[in-house]
């Protein structure tokens, strides 16, 4: 695999979902926060689309950061992705 990167710029974030044709999305579960989630259009039930403007007030009123990775370890374009604590990120 190759290095992840970590950010919370909005622009980054929205430019690297939509070049592999993803969604925001989140995990609606009754009783609970929603959890960030990229949709690639898998079919997965549980995720519900959101707007961007939605998407974003959910990372910034969570203080997360997306960590992404832009190339697989064979060269093929990565769709790792993750939502973590921004006081837990090592870039920008």
């Amino acid at each position: 695999m190759s290095e992840a990167m970590t950010t919370s710029n909005h622009e980054v974030i929205r430019a690297w979902i939509e070049a592999r044709q993803g969604r925001p999305a989140v995990v609606a579960a009754p009783g609970k926060a929603a959890t960030l989630r990229v949709d690639f259009g898998e079919g997965d039930e549980d995720l519900r689309p959101i707007e961007w403007e939605d998407f974003f007030k959910v990372l910034d009123d969570n203080n997360l950061a997306f960590v992404h990775q832009d190339m697989t370890a064979e060269g093929s374009t990565s769709r790792f992705n993750e939502f973590v604590p921004r006081e837990e990120r090592s870039g920008n």
